[in-house]
């Protein structure tokens, strides 16, 4: 089911259940889009989401952790303003639209008591979410501001009176006797007219039914040719919704979630908690790659500019290089010239002479007829003389260009395995190196690096991934112990993995290094080789890159990078192996 109205139906009063006599104890907004506020009822937490995210709009419980951004946005501001410590009094569903309204009972400054509204249209691209006075109807504030010019029906700015959104057309499914004897007349006419296909009839008939289920219900009702088993078996459906049970299957091919088994979904799973446990199973990878796209497509494009502008001058340099160690031609073709100046006629385009360098074997040289043969042989040796001094600079400038271009290539190669709060870090990172303009809203002081990843061995012993460069260095140079294991892959960027002990076992060392070949550009790849050694043997050089080290006496393991391994070293052992 997408998050049609009839979802949010059931949706609404499960947090209904949940948040109304609640209190608000915190507000987040950890992604543009995203709110989270906490609301503490019945002796514990509920984190409820309000996402306005144009494919993954929904409101629900979560209880997958948030990063919140350094600086708070401002709408989320507003929001601590007016609803810290606000009552939920009422979660409402306008008839069967996307619309959730949460009531809220608050105290303003001067201590008086205000009713509020947080308003949550869940409406595709056109999602928003708002926080208005009850009783003047005025728009606080709003996630998303939208100019005149681009909705002229209602005016979405702050301090504007709200205006509810045209509501779908149709009967509310769920409001009793909404529909008379020949409104059911109509419809059983309608479903039975071959020219319009049943699940349009059933969409155009009621509010908030999204094509899951209305297909449901059209093949619920498909067998109904009597006006009464019509009535009951569509009546039935509405009010099974009462006994949620939170349903993840296959629908025409796409993993689809509902609020109940639907006879149209095949290998449906049921066993969650509620609807809300579920939306985190369908969500939680859904949006955790949506984010990490928005964070990362403009990075991500400007790195591939910046790869294939280094890449273009490497390929020149190396040419140019390649050219300069074969200079010694100039300049034995410049001495035969001078030797044999008197056999040089003027004005010509060349001339063949012997080469006493190679047994007097005849060398062609050619030659600017413009110029007299002595001018000609002081070109050869100009030209050799600048090809002796590219040999030094040049050389200098392929090795910086390709220093650079493998800094990039670890840095893209980080973005494709990081977190979105990884990804912030090195967005920072880059901002500093230059390849990224600066972020003029960010403070100048440096804001705080996030930890590096944590896992755990089978055997229970600790190990630490860093996701970026900043990461990297944080971890290797100033968290991990001098007698810790240190890992990466070898001759490709990875991440560095540090292993908290000592004496490692042979089967941490390679889980450790399983783990520093998945988070590394060869994440694709079989048998890729991971050098270990004490963190006492890394050093990094004067000046070097973010991330950059070297390194002595090291070991190589190869090994496979699994995915499934890697989830299961997230988890912590219930009971570590004393050695």
């Amino acid at each position: 089911m997408s998050f049609d109205g009839v979802f949010l139906h059931a949706m609404t009063a499960e947090l209904a259940n949940q948040l109304v006599g609640g209190r608000v104890v915190k507000l987040q907004q950890p992604y543009p889009q995203d709110i989270i506020v906490v609301i503490r009822n019945q002796r514990q937490n509920f984190p409820l989401l309000l996402s306005i995210n144009p494919t993954l709009a929904r409101a629900q419980i979560t209880r997958i952790p948030y990063a919140n951004p350094k600086t708070p946005p401002n709408f989320v501001m507003t929001l601590r303003k007016y609803l810290e410590n606000a009552t939920v009094v009422g979660v409402e569903q306008v008839a069967n639209d996307r619309i959730l309204q949460l009531r809220l009972r608050s105290r303003n400054e001067l201590g008086d008591q205000e009713d509020l509204l947080l308003i949550v249209e869940i409406m595709g691209r056109h999602s928003n979410i708002f926080l208005v006075e009850s009783e003047t109807n005025r728009i606080i504030d709003l996630i998303k501001h939208v100019s005149p010019d681009q909705n002229r029906f209602r005016l979405l700015m702050p301090g504007a009176q709200y205006v509810q959104p045209e509501l779908q057309t149709g009967f509310d499914p769920f409001a009793a006797q909404a529909m008379t004897e020949q409104d059911w007349e109509q419809l059983l006419l309608a479903l039975h007219d071959l020219k319009t296909k049943p699940n349009q009839v059933w969409q155009r008939t009621f509010q908030g039914l999204g094509k899951d289920t209305a297909a449901e219900i059209a093949q619920r009702t498909s067998r109904c040719l009597d006006l009464a088993s019509l009535r009951d078996t569509a009546t039935n459906f509405w009010q099974s919704f009462a006994q949620r049970q939170a349903t993840i299957g296959d629908f025409q091919g796409q993993l689809q979630f509902s609020a109940i088994p639907y006879q149209t979904m095949t290998a449906q799973q049921t066993d969650f908690a509620d609807l809300s446990t579920m939306l985190d199973q369908f969500y939680g990878q859904k949006a955790e790659t949506d984010r990490k796209h928005q964070l990362a497509s403009n990075m991500l494009q400007r790195l591939t500019t910046v790869i294939k502008r280094n890449q273009k001058k490497v390929k020149k340099l190396q040419a140019t290089l390649d050219h300069a160690e074969n200079a010694d031609i100039d300049r034995i073709k410049g001495e035969i010239l001078t030797t044999y100046l008197s056999q040089v006629p003027a004005h010509a385009k060349s001339v063949t002479l012997p080469n006493y360098y190679e047994n007097e074997t005849p060398l062609v040289i050619n030659l600017a007829p413009d110029l007299s043969p002595s001018k000609n042989a002081q070109k050869y040796f100009t030209r050799y003389q600048k090809a002796k001094t590219a040999l030094v600079v040049v050389a200098e400038q392929l090795q910086e260009t390709q220093g650079e271009l493998d800094y990039l290539l670890g840095v893209e190669a980080q973005v494709g395995v990081g977190d979105p709060k990884d990804l912030v870090d090195i967005q920072f990172e880059l901002e500093q190196q230059g390849v990224l303009r600066p972020n003029q809203k960010r403070k100048k002081q440096r804001i705080k690096v996030n930890p590096a990843e944590r896992f755990y061995a089978s055997d229970g012993t600790e190990i630490l991934v860093g996701k970026n460069n900043l990461q990297n260095d944080q971890l290797t140079l100033k968290t991990a112990k001098k007698t810790d294991l240190w890992l990466h892959t070898k001759n490709i960027p990875g991440s560095h993995v540090i292993i908290s002990a000592a004496d490692p076992s042979a089967a941490t060392i390679k889980e450790a290094a399983m783990l520093a070949a998945y988070f590394s550009k060869a994440r694709q790849s079989s048998q890729v080789p991971v050098d270990y050694v004490t963190v006492k043997a890394i050093h990094k050089p004067n000046g070097a890159k973010p991330g950059f080290v070297i390194y002595t006496g090291q070991h190589t393991l190869y090994v496979t990078p699994e995915l499934a391994l890697v989830d299961q070293l997230r988890q912590k052992p219930t009971q570590s192996v004393s050695k």
